[in-house]
């Protein structure tokens, strides 16, 4: 006999969810950027970020655009972006573009994390995507860790974001890929 389980799953995001997307992306920035990204760089207005999040549920770019959510009982503690890869050596209808995967610092190793990803790739498979890919700052050797653990691998392509324009502020990251058979 097993013990009581946890109240946990993974569900495509509503509309309303959009306040605790947002919460939960500008918190997870700051710990994810610190020392990365000056702090005042970084976006702190929630109620801005919320809007993004309602218009883009509500007008969604591409058909295949998801965001998933895992929870704990009816909380949003983690959320998952799908759409179709954008990368010039992308193929926009074989290869899927996982654009963020970010789960709350304070439930990380709670398996929250898997069940995202996992349900983020057969989201991708279900969109009839074959290949799946990840950009992850270079320094994350915790995500660079979780996705190969998981059977991702990097690529080789790598880039350099500029975030405020002025060569101040640069993020190195690399891709990462996966097969989704």
């Amino acid at each position: 006999m097993s013990g009581p389980s946890a109240d946990v799953s993974v569900r495509v995001a509503w509309a309303d969810d959009a306040p605790a997307i947002a919460d939960l992306q500008l918190r997870a920035w700051r710990e994810m950027y610190a020392g990365v990204v000056p702090a005042d760089a970084l976006p702190t207005d929630v109620a801005a970020a919320t809007e993004a999040w309602r218009a883009s549920f509500q007008a969604p770019k591409d058909a295949r655009n998801r965001v998933l959510v895992a929870l704990e009982r009816n909380r949003v503690v983690g959320f998952a972006m799908t759409t179709p890869a954008s990368d010039p050596d992308c193929d926009p209808v074989a290869d899927a573009e996982l654009m963020e995967l970010t789960v709350d610092p304070a439930e990380r190793g709670r398996g929250h994390g898997s069940r995202l990803l996992q349900a983020a790739a057969e989201t991708m498979q279900s969109d009839r995507f074959s290949r799946a890919v990840l950009w992850a700052m270079a320094s994350d050797d915790a995500l660079r860790e979780f996705l190969t653990g998981a059977g991702w691998a990097p690529d080789t392509a790598h880039r350099e974001l500029d975030l405020d324009g002025e060569g101040t502020t640069l993020v190195k990251q690399i891709r990462l890929h996966t097969a989704l058979s």
